[in-house]
């Protein structure tokens, strides 16, 4: 809800293009600048204290995001800053947060486990954005924040109550060379770094669709808020019926093939979505774009997850949330910047060219290197 308030909110405020690129800039640099040093904090200490902490502050951004909305006293430049306070409690809240399943869990039931949490996320964003779309326009975006910090309660009261294995720190080498030791290792086992090349080659492609659809539907097809909302939630189903039916799956052999075959149907569908002249036509294609992005991305993660061994868990995860988030806010900036220049249809369908190259490129990898999770 926060994520489809924040987006209006700033469409609502300066009608730009490119500064909707701009607030999703801010909201993700740090988890670029900032996840290496978040993964060696998840290898070095507690993993569910470090979420406990982030999800506190997270509270806080909310209701400072709530209460500046709702006096009426926001502009542009809170939305970017607090967007910013956000990126950097995420840089540490992600790779703790992604380390920690395996904590709940064992690598046999990790597949289920990570499409379990993966469905969970989307059946969220099925109901959160569509509940934004009316409460915006019934109530205003500052509810949606209000709510939102309102509901970490919940999440902070959950992770209290787990019950899990005391953390017992090991000896770790000198700060530097322990931040560096994940980069050593990704660039030294070839089935990881071609996973988080194509992983950040989607994140980048699927910048425009994030960062435009308030605009595509406000502008193109004029459907307002609660359209945009609908939207949103159209690719929350897609996604919740993906990851529920990697969920089944027993075994993680072919992952890899899922992430090929998932990128390609990706992209083929952004190119549609950019051309598609009638809004329901393009309601039709979100829960194909939603279905695939989160396949690909639960059979990244979970490959990941399988590959790495406990010691470089934290630091390789931060390596992923830097592919999957942190590249975002380049894409974005590009993407704002492209859909200023040549219009948003035109950035939409140079986003599904580069999955569809990404994606390729990467099945063809396989055929030469098979990657065995």
């Amino acid at each position: 809800m926060q994520n489809a308030a924040q987006s209006w909110l700033v469409y609502r405020l300066t009608h730009s293009e490119l500064l909707l690129g701009t607030a999703w800039f801010c909201a993700q640099i740090a988890v670029f600048a900032l996840g290496p040093l978040g993964g060696m904090v998840a290898d070095r200490h507690s993993r569910r204290t470090i979420v406990i902490i982030t999800q506190t502050l997270s509270m806080l951004q909310a209701f400072a995001m709530a209460a500046l909305t709702i006096s009426g006293r926001v502009q542009v430049w809170h939305v970017f800053a607090l967007a910013g306070a956000l990126g950097v409690i995420n840089a540490f809240d992600m790779p703790a947060r992604q380390a920690l399943v395996i904590e709940m869990t064992n690598r046999e039931d990790l597949l289920n486990a990570i499409s379990l949490n993966s469905a969970v996320f989307n059946a969220a964003r099925v109901v959160g954005p569509g509940v934004a779309g009316l409460l915006v326009a019934v109530a205003g975006e500052g509810t949606c924040f209000l709510l939102n910090g309102v509901s970490f309660l919940a999440v902070i009261g959950c992770l209290a109550l787990m019950h899990l294995a005391p953390f017992e720190p090991k000896p770790t080498p000198s700060l530097l060379h322990h931040l560096t030791g994940g980069f050593r290792y990704a660039g030294g086992d070839s089935a990881l770094r071609r996973v988080l090349l194509v992983m950040g080659a989607a994140t980048f492609a699927g910048m425009p669709g994030l960062v435009l659809m308030p605009f595509f539907a406000d502008a193109i097809f004029h459907r307002g808020s609660a359209g945009y909302g609908v939207l949103m939630s159209a690719m929350g189903i897609g996604a919740v019926v993906g990851t529920l039916g990697l969920a089944r799956r027993t075994r993680a052999h072919g992952l890899a093939n899922v992430m090929a075959i998932s990128g390609l149907i990706t992209g083929a569908t952004y190119i549609m979505f950019a051309v598609s002249p009638q809004y329901y036509l393009s309601l039709a294609l979100m829960p194909v774009i939603g279905y695939s992005v989160m396949r690909q991305m639960a059979s990244a993660n979970t490959t990941i997850q399988i590959l790495i061994p406990e010691e470089y868990r934290g630091r390789i995860m931060a390596l992923y949330a830097m592919t999957v988030v942190g590249l975002g806010p380049f894409g974005s900036l590009v993407a704002g910047a492209l859909a200023h220049a040549c219009g948003a249809r035109a950035t939409m369908a140079m986003g599904g060219l580069l999955a569809l190259a990404a994606s390729s490129a990467f099945a063809l990898s396989l055929r030469r290197d098979p990657i065995a999770a």
